[in-house]
């Protein structure tokens, strides 16, 4: 189980961390938890609801150990631009243009505040409303709200003056 679903935890974990090494503790955690946790997961459904039940509970595992990570690290990450190598993360199944649009924009999205980050990945990316985003993050709605309205901002710029720069 592990190893079939790390790539799709890292991915997620990667959004999240702007540190490889970040990232990869905040799979291992999260893969802790649901170890733990795994005697509650209900196994009624078809075999595939229960794979897509079982994945939808990881990425919110990963999600909030993400954040826990963040907070643990006394927002050390806050507000700081952000120039990290990417890293390769496999996503078994995309074609390869579709890969490589998401590589770019993740990559581009580290360039902007953490902040705004998360608040892009957790209403863009994974579904979350204002409302849920403001509770996860202890932020109002309306920070949540702004956040979002300059992250979209700043990452359309990063993203012209990547495609640019890359013609």
């Amino acid at each position: 189980m592990y190893e079939y679903y790390y790539a799709y935890a890292q991915k997620i974990a990667f959004r999240y961390c702007n540190f490889y090494e970040d990232a990869v503790s905040v799979v291992n955690d999260s893969f802790v938890n649901v170890f733990k946790s795994l005697h509650q997961f209900s196994l009624k459904d078809t075999e595939n609801a229960v794979e897509l039940r079982f994945k939808g509970w990881l990425r919110k595992t990963v999600i909030n150990k993400s954040i826990d990570k963040y907070r643990s690290t006394n927002n050390r990450l806050a507000f700081q631009d952000i120039n990290e190598e990417i890293y390769e993360i496999s996503d078994q199944g995309n074609e390869a243009d579709s890969l490589l649009l998401y590589k770019e924009m993740i990559a581009c999205l580290k360039n902007i505040p953490f902040m705004y980050q998360l608040v892009f990945n957790l209403y863009v990316i994974d579904g979350y409303t204002h409302s849920e985003i403001a509770a996860m993050l202890k932020i109002s709605e309306g920070t949540s709200k702004s956040n979002l309205s300059r992250a979209r901002q700043m990452l359309q710029k990063q993203l012209t003056i990547f495609f640019e720069t890359n013609k």
